[in-house]
């Protein structure tokens, strides 16, 4: 964790004393924080990631499914700036259609890692209902803790069914979280933490027993695992995407899933406000 991050939890343990939360409740709320890292276009930097346009694919991968979202340089990341064993160069491309119905859930070709040095072409995907996203390049990165959602925090913090002061605490811990400076920055692509979304958090979607069955048989691997999902990446769709209201794209995964690399099983969420 940098200096500045330490800084910023400071801050916010301060604020959240003067507002009379209780530190057990703040300890708990900084201990949920996960490292994460948000990408935006400008800046004079390293090239980190290319969104939209045609993707660069080897020439022996099945053509994906979806439009090409963005292609990720992992050795351009900063080491250790997130919470996810990602592996250390080569690209993770993304793919996403917009399709809000039916699009939750595992998805076999929704990422693929191309390891470094490995021969790619530059491949159009024909989808007849959608032109490739905007071409953009994100050379700007920021990398800082992210906290959950206050409806996610509660949910973790005191089971299925919190109470309604509950949801005002943690309404209030996300309050002055924010309020030191711990929203997100402008970002187009977060790496890693949690997941805001507009609806449901994905990572809690994916750890329910009818989306588990629908990867495992039976539920009790689901019951070991439950805590194993991660966000692995939140594409904000912006303008890009008319048809969605505020939209994002969401691809969740297992850490024990992403260490194997075995990115057929990540599970794809699509969103509008």
């Amino acid at each position: 964790m940098t200096d500045e991050s330490v800084d910023g939890l400071n801050h916010f343990r301060a604020e959240a004393t003067s507002r009379g939360l209780a530190s057990e409740e703040v300890d708990e709320w900084i201990r949920g924080a996960l490292p994460a890292v948000y990408l935006a276009e400008g800046g004079d930097g390293p090239l980190v990631a290319r969104v939209g346009g045609n993707p660069l694919l080897p020439h022996d991968v099945p053509k994906p499914s979806d439009p090409f979202v963005a292609s990720v340089d992992l050795a351009a990341l900063p080491p250790g700036a997130t919470n996810l064993p990602l592996p250390a160069d080569g690209y993770l491309l993304f793919f996403s259609g917009t399709d809000v119905q039916g699009s939750e859930g595992q998805v076999p070709d929704a990422v693929l890692y191309v390891p470094a040095g490995t021969p790619t072409t530059p491949t159009f995907l024909e989808h007849s209902w959608r032109e490739p996203y905007r071409p953009r390049e994100l050379r700007t990165v920021w990398h800082q803790p992210s906290a959950q959602m206050p409806e996610s925090f509660a949910l973790d913090r005191w089971g299925a069914f919190p109470e309604e002061e509950q949801f005002e605490l943690a309404d209030e811990l996300s309050d002055a979280w924010a309020h030191v400076g711990g929203y997100r920055p402008p970002w187009v692509l977060q790496i890693g933490g949690h997941p805001v979304s507009p609806q449901n958090d994905p990572v809690h979607y994916a750890r329910t027993p009818e989306e588990a069955d629908h990867c495992e048989q039976g539920g009790a691997a689901h019951e070991e695992a439950a805590g194993d999902w991660a966000l692995l990446a939140t594409w904000r769709c912006g303008d890009d995407v008319t048809e969605l209201d505020s939209g994002v794209a969401h691809w969740v995964i297992r850490h024990r899933d992403l260490t194997a690399r075995r990115f057929d099983r990540v599970h794809r969420y699509v969103e509008m406000a």
